[in-house]
């Protein structure tokens, strides 16, 4: 290694030759003329611009995701609790820390995906969608939909990109990065949830049942 070494912190540069290698520290914003932002280094991977690798991935412990309304909303406006089945669907997509979400079928989808299977022999999706039906059982006055929360997982790792001539003074650049994402069911013991909620309606939503703009005193529409 040449001895020409600087290494300089926080938010700027670190670099170990004089135009090989560049780190960005993303948790703090650097100037335009020192560095380039994180999301212009994934632009590049995901354009084939830089020709980019994901190095040393770890995957984290599974997790239960945050419920979400996944059906339509079920309306009870009669005396006596009703009952309808319901169908619902609901896709999970991934997201990464320095680029927003994880386009199925882009370039960086191919590179996350390529780098966790050759290291854990483990097959990564960046997306799942699951359908199914489910009874919704909603008493008088109440609205009812079907939950699901999703099971998922992280992945962390650093992004190096290599460029033919230098680009930003450098011909590599270093972005660390963590990846959120689907897991299958029952990865690390934790499962996947379909429940059904309810809650009393709103004045709003009471109007519904006397506006006569449905015959039915049961009766679903979009949240």
């Amino acid at each position: 290694m040449t001895k020409n070494r600087t290494r300089r912190y926080g938010s700027r540069t670190l670099v170990l030759t004089a135009t090989a290698l560049g780190v960005i520290a993303t948790a703090v914003p650097a100037a335009a003329e020192e560095q380039p932002t994180a999301q212009q280094i994934m632009a590049d991977c995901a354009s084939g611009e830089g020709k980019c690798t994901f190095n040393t991935p770890h995957i984290g412990r599974a997790y239960l995701g945050e419920p979400r309304q996944v059906s339509e909303l079920l309306y009870n406006c009669t005396d006596s609790a009703a009952s309808q089945s319901m169908s619902w669907a609901d896709t999970v997509g991934s997201s990464h820390s320095v680029g927003g979400s994880v386009t199925v079928g882009g370039g960086i989808e191919g590179i996350i995906t390529a780098s966790v299977t050759a290291t854990y022999n483990y097959t990564w999706q960046s997306s799942h969608t699951e359908t199914s039906s489910f009874t919704v059982n909603v008493r008088p006055g109440e609205v009812g939909w079907i939950s699901r929360a999703q099971v998922m997982q992280q992945i962390s790792g650093t992004w190096q990109t290599h460029y033919d001539d230098p680009k930003w003074g450098h011909y590599y650049w270093f972005v660390p990065d963590v990846v959120t994402g689907p897991a299958p069911n029952g990865t690390d013991g934790k499962h996947s949830a379909v429940v059904v909620k309810s809650r009393k309606m709103t004045p709003e939503e009471k109007k519904l049942c006397s506006t006569g703009s449905t015959q039915d005193k049961l009766f679903t529409r979009s949240s």
